[in-house]
């Protein structure tokens, strides 16, 4: 983005809503900017922006390389199969974004046609712009999919469930560690305003002591971050698998072990933006913590494997046989180059292939799964 875009001092409309929200009844939380800034049903990044690809401001495994989709694909058939192939099962994906995953999910299972005549796929999207792209790119795949507003709506029974970059994008709160000691050393990080009435982080009046998952040695003007909500989502599918047989697959940027630090971020036309300027006109995501969805998980009575770097877990599927043997189908050059190009960017050491992560949550007794061993 342009130093002139950053410093264009027009407010947005969702702006100009949450500057007046907070004049009217004081600071929000992070997680409600978040949620405002993201999902605002007129106003919000999903409902205006073009969010994934080339031409909008970031971009998925799933988009650059569709042998990403095809090995999640052999893994959810595999997963199928090792809970007795049922008759009848779900198929769930949390934040579908374009359908891209979902598309080459069900294109790769066309191997085995008795997972496509017992599938029932769940598409959980809030957003109706993205409702739309999924409903145009999967209109020809040939089986049944419901589109619903949250898991919840989901009918039980047997279940695979999918989650690439949904978790990112949850509400977070942030906590501060003040200098003072105590019980109560930390103060909420909120979004209030400046003198002239610009967005601004500020912490709350109110003390708070340490909160669950904090390891020790905080130190003065440390961040701790906690997502309730990702917590509750766990519990909604360990409730799920608890009851019926399933697997579920959680794909994304985070860290395995919690830590201290601000991970809030905002994206535009692929670069960083401030995370307070201009909301609605930029993606705002934080880190996931995998320890505490693990921790979630395990308090549901869930098997968790993982998490593992997303590298680690292509190439034990195989993504380097499946790079080889489908580029030597492609005789242009350039397009061959390209195609091994983005699929060896998702196991990248030094980018996506350890900035991302993988966990896989099953019912107790349940075997290790593919990519875990």
């Amino acid at each position: 983005m342009s130093k002139t875009q950053i410093e264009d001092d027009t407010p947005t409309p969702l702006e100009t809503r949450l500057v007046k929200l907070i004049r009217d009844h004081g600071p929000i939380r992070v997680g409600d900017f978040m949620t405002d800034a993201l999902i605002h049903p007129q106003h919000g990044y999903y409902a205006t922006q073009t969010a994934l690809g080339a031409q909008g401001d970031f971009t998925t495994s799933p988009e650059i390389s569709q042998v990403f989709g095809e090995l999640i694909g052999s893994w959810l058939v595999h997963s199928w199969e090792a809970m007795g192939a049922p008759s009848a099962f779900n198929l769930v994906e949390l934040g579908p974004g374009r359908g891209t995953l979902m598309s080459d999910i069900l294109r790769v299972a066309k191997v085995r046609p008795r997972f496509l005549q017992a599938v029932h796929v769940y598409m959980i999207e809030a957003s109706g712009r993205m409702r739309y792209a999924q409903k145009h790119l999967l209109a020809e795949t040939g089986v049944t999919i419901t589109w619903a507003d949250k898991l919840e709506d989901v009918p039980l029974g047997p279940t695979l469930l999918v989650a690439n970059e949904f978790f990112d994008c949850l509400p977070i709160r942030q906590f501060v560690r003040t200098a003072s000691d105590g019980d109560t050393p930390w103060r909420e990080r909120l979004v209030g305003l400046t003198d002239d009435d610009r967005l601004a982080f500020v912490l709350s009046e109110k003390e708070y002591g340490g909160q669950q998952g904090m390891p020790p040695g905080a130190k003065p003007e440390d961040i701790f971050e906690t997502c309730s909500v990702g917590g509750e989502i766990i519990a909604e599918i360990g409730h799920r698998l608890r009851d019926a047989k399933g697997r579920a697959l959680i794909i994304d940027y985070g860290h395995g072990r919690a830590g201290y630090g601000d991970t809030l971020q905002a994206m535009k036309g692929h670069q960083f933006w401030p995370v307070l300027q201009k909301p609605g006109l930029a993606d705002v995501t934080a880190h996931v913590d995998f320890s505490a969805l693990a921790r979630r998980a395990r308090a549901e009575e869930l098997r968790t494997d993982g998490p593992v770097r997303q590298g680690d877990f292509l190439e034990r599927l195989g993504l380097k046989l499946r790079l080889e043997a489908v580029a030597k189908g492609i005789a242009d050059e350039k397009k061959r180059e390209e195609f091994v190009s983005g699929g060896l960017r998702l196991i990248d050491r030094d980018g996506m292939g350890s900035l991302f992560k993988v966990l896989a949550l099953s019912p107790k007794g349940s075997p290790v799964p593919p990519g875990f061993e």
